[in-house]
């Protein structure tokens, strides 16, 4: 091992010590360069390997529960999705602007797929992005309430550039289900952005909310300055198979 190569891993650039090994192992190909030629190349791989290493990671804290790619979205008419404003939050403005976004659907109608495809994207782009169902979401909330990591757990939330929370509408929320919900949308709004999945319609969210006053608070945040996508047609599920077997 080469002293240069010693000093790199001292450094903890790794990956541009790797870099050295390949240039030293192909003089003939790298002889023509400069010093600063030979070191850009380096330092621009340990930097692309870090920002992939960085992006794994985050997807592995996200907890995607699919692992949904953007480019495998599914456009057919039917469907409702619409590519001009999917390809707009692609771009992960609405991150950057702080906007919600309102995803509701029946049954089978991918949602979820959607959701982690922006997620994913979101990853992609090195935001910090986490993924829950709503009761999971809830029973941690609850528990952390019990443990006295309550302030902590929000606090680790209100972090998240990105927060996925699925299947909103399953049952009608009991009034503290509610008030830990509202604490969570309270610390993000208009700081970070939020996607809520439902099969139900927006406008009978506000029905699945027992105490009013929260209602009204909770929903505000949530609406406030968000995109809709209202997905519809048959299951993802049973189009597949159809397609599978035309």
């Amino acid at each position: 091992m080469s002293q240069l190569d010693e000093q790199l891993k001292a450094l903890r650039l790794s990956h541009a010590a790797d870099a050295l090994v390949r240039q030293e192992e192909q003089l003939t190909t790298y002889a023509e360069l400069s010093f600063n030629e030979r070191l850009s190349l380096l330092l621009e791989y340990e930097l692309l390997c870090r920002n992939v290493n960085k992006v794994e990671r985050l997807k592995r804290q996200a907890k995607l529960r699919l692992s949904a790619s953007p480019n495998q979205l599914d456009y057919r008419v039917e469907r409702g999705l619409n590519r001009k404003l999917m390809s707009e939050l692609l771009t992960g403005g609405y991150l950057h602007n702080c906007q919600n976004i309102l995803l509701t659907g029946p049954t089978g109608a991918g949602k979820t797929y959607v959701a982690c495809a922006l997620a994913e994207q979101a990853c992609e782009q090195q935001h910090l992005t986490r993924y829950y169902r709503l009761s999971r979401l809830l029973d941690d909330l609850a528990a952390a309430r019990v443990d006295g990591t309550y302030q902590k757990v929000l606090l680790n939330l209100a972090k998240k550039q990105l927060l996925v929370i699925d299947d909103w509408g399953m049952e009608k929320l009991t009034q503290k289900q509610s008030s830990d919900l509202l604490e969570v949308l309270e610390d993000r709004y208009q700081q970070s952005s939020t996607i809520m999945v439902s099969q139900l319609p927006v406008s009978d969210w506000y029905n699945m909310i027992s105490n009013t006053t929260i209602a009204d608070a909770l929903l505000d945040r949530l609406l406030h300055n968000s995109h809709r996508i209202e997905l519809r047609g048959e299951s993802m599920r049973k189009l597949a198979q159809s397609d599978h077997l035309s």
